[in-house]
C-alpha cells in the first residue's frame, strides 16, 4: 500500500507502516527527524493528486487547538487559512484518510471528528486528547491500556522546541495506525 503521512517531520508514523512492509513517505515544511530517505521536505499539496491508498495528516494546530482559544479573537485570517487547509486534505481523492487534530475549531467549523483518542489507551501514561476525522477508514481501537494520567504535554515548560515536542505522534498510536489501517488493499 501506498502511504502518504503530511506534515509529520518524526517520522513515527511513517516508520510505523514501513516497519510492516508499506511505501510509505511522510513529508513536512521540515526536515525529518529521524533523517530518512522517505522524506520529502517541502508542502504536502502537490502531492495531494498523487497516486495514495491512504494518507494520515497533521496540519498545524497552531491556529486552530482549542488550547490556543484566547488568542482566535487576533488571527482571524491564519486561522481561516488554516481551516481551508484541513479543507483541502479532507477533500484531497485519496480513498481513506484520517486527519489528526487536537480538541480545537476543526470541530464546529468543518464538522465533528469520527473519533477521540487518548495515548493511554495505545501504551503510554499520558492524557492528550486527540481527534480523528476519518474517510474510508474504520475508528482505531485501542490496543494496550496502561494506568497512568499524567498531563506531560500540557506541563510542558515554555522553550524554543515546545511545539515541536508537543506534536509527536506517540509510537503506540502510530504503530496501531499501522497494523489497523494498514491491512486494507
Amino acid at each position: 500500500m501506498r502511504v502518504l503521512v503530511g506534515c509529520e517531520y518524526s517520522g513515527r508514523v511513517r516508520q510505523a507502516f514501513r516497519n510492516i512492509g508499506h511505501d510509505a513517505w511522510s513529508c513536512d515544511l521540515l526536515e525529518s527527524e529521524d533523517g530518512s530517505p522517505f522524506h520529502i521536505q517541502g508542502d504536502v499539496i502537490p502531492l495531494l493528486s498523487e497516486d495514495w491508498d491512504l494518507a494520515i495528516f497533521h496540519p498545524p494546530c497552531t491556529h486552530l487547538a482549542v488550547s490556543g482559544a484566547r488568542w482566535f479573537k487576533d488571527k482571524l485570517k491564519e486561522q481561516a487559512e488554516a481551516l481551508d487547509f484541513v479543507r483541502l486534505l479532507l477533500s484531497a481523492p485519496i480513498p481513506r484518510i484520517a486527519l489528526e487534530n487536537p480538541v480545537g475549531i476543526i470541530s464546529s467549523r468543518i464538522r465533528k471528528p469520527d473519533q477521540i483518542i487518548q495515548p493511554w489507551q495505545y501504551g503510554h501514561g499520558e492524557t492528550k486528547a486527540t481527534c480523528l476525522w476519518l474517510k474510508g477508514l474504520p475508528k482505531l481501537k485501542t490496543s494496550k491500556v496502561v494506568l497512568g494520567r499524567e498531563n506531560k504535554i500540557w506541563k510542558m515548560p515554555q522553550s524554543s522546541e515546545r511545539w515541536k515536542n508537543r506534536s509527536r505522534t506517540y509510537k503506540g498510536i502510530a504503530d496501531a495506525m499501522a497494523t489497523q489501517w494498514g491491512y486494507q488493499s
